[in-house]
């Protein structure tokens, strides 16, 4: 069930904030995702984490509880849901790994940590990037204009705006797909560094082959790019499909 955040301003019993996925202290724990983020490596995803992914509630094909269920089977050990400009499909995800963790109490240790996530389009050196974001409080003032299910225009439309919001939000702020975009990375980064990023999404599969695999040749320019600029990596299947191993 889907709770509008205004809702929040009733006394709302915690274990029911906790349940839509609203408060989950693991969710927007910045220390263990930069821990993880740290050690990110060409093959962390898809196997062991995977921070881009989408399911019906924007772009996506796989339900909420479906996406769980997949990557516990797949043995994740961590990941976020990227819908964009929404965290409708986090928050029913975040509520169905509960329950399964309260009814596989033998099992805690294959439970995956599912971290707070979105997808949010921005302005940057004149085109559309898309800028993902981690770790944050979903209820943050600052990032209810970009949780409305559609692109923010306007001053808010700015990267520079974006990142700040994340920020506000206690969130990490990660480029996506550097390299897919009619600027090059080699520009967009630098930019997006200047404006406070703290990350880029270096392994990702450009060419979109079976199964999934970074693009070394651009993977390889685009993680000397982020060592240069001391950004955080990560890694994604940009999950649009039903399985978690592949794009589509």
């Amino acid at each position: 069930m889907f709770v509008k955040l205004t809702d929040l301003n009733s006394p709302l019993q915690e274990t029911t904030r906790q349940a839509t996925g609203l408060l989950n202290p693991e969710a927007q724990d910045q220390v263990a995702l930069l821990k993880v983020l740290q050690q990110i490596t060409p093959e962390s995803c898809p196997k062991s984490y995977n921070f881009h992914m989408h399911t019906v509630k924007s772009d996506g094909r796989l339900q909420p509880d479906e996406l769980i269920d997949q990557a516990i089977q797949i043995g994740l050990q961590g990941l976020a849901i990227t819908d964009h400009h929404t965290v409708e499909g986090y928050q029913i995800a975040q509520a169905h790994l509960n329950q399964w963790k309260a009814s596989h109490p033998e099992n805690q240790a294959l439970a995956p940590v599912l971290w707070t996530g979105l997808e949010i389009s921005a302005g940057l050196l004149g085109i559309e990037v898309h800028v993902l974001a981690y770790g944050f409080d979903p209820e943050a003032p600052s990032l209810q204009p970009y949780l409305q299910r559609e692109t923010v225009y306007g001053e808010l439309y700015a990267a520079q705006q974006v990142i700040a919001a994340i920020h506000q939000a206690q969130g990490l702020a990660v480029l996506a797909h550097p390299a897919r975009y009619k600027v090059s990375a080699s520009a967009l980064i630098p930019e997006a560094t200047d404006l406070g990023i703290d990350g880029v999404e270096t392994y990702y599969n450009y060419r979109h082959t079976n199964p999934w695999n970074p693009t070394p040749e651009i993977t390889d320019e685009v993680r000397t790019l982020a060592d240069h600029f001391n950004l955080l990596n990560t890694c994604g299947t940009d999950t649009h499909g039903l399985n978690l191993l592949l794009r589509l």
